[in-house]
């Protein structure tokens, strides 16, 4: 005859018997930093002040109109299904409009340099 098999007790689970360890950071001290090393503070700063440069600006409107005038030139309609290339096609127009803005943006801070290098020095 047979064992009759008795119902085995339930396996704890690994995960839950670990306990969770806490991390501990040391808190900073007091005074004044060395290295020279500039607070996180001035890079929200920083960031700021290039967004309000002028050529990021004028970036940002030659790429949305680039995008726009590439979503108008696909057609109007409702078609979901082009609709994935109609952004693929704005997103290429934009960044190629931003690349050739910036591309003579520095030849043109290029040509300005080489035209103050040629200039003979005065003496």
């Amino acid at each position: 005859m047979a064992k009759a098999k008795t119902a085995a007790a339930p396996k704890a689970n690994k995960k839950a018997a670990k306990a969770v360890k806490a991390i501990v950071k040391a808190a900073p001290r007091g005074g004044k930093k060395k290295g020279g090393k500039k607070s996180k503070g001035n890079a929200a700063d920083t960031l700021w002040k290039l967004a309000e440069h002028p050529l990021v600006g004028e970036l940002l409107a030659i790429g949305a109109t680039a995008a726009v005038a590439a979503i108008a030139e696909g057609g109007s309609g409702p078609k979901k299904q082009g609709s994935s290339k109609a952004v693929k096609a704005a997103g290429k127009a934009a960044a190629a409009a931003i690349g050739a803005r910036l591309i003579s943006e520095f030849a043109e801070g290029a040509g300005k340099k080489a035209a103050k290098a040629a200039k003979p020095a005065k003496g």
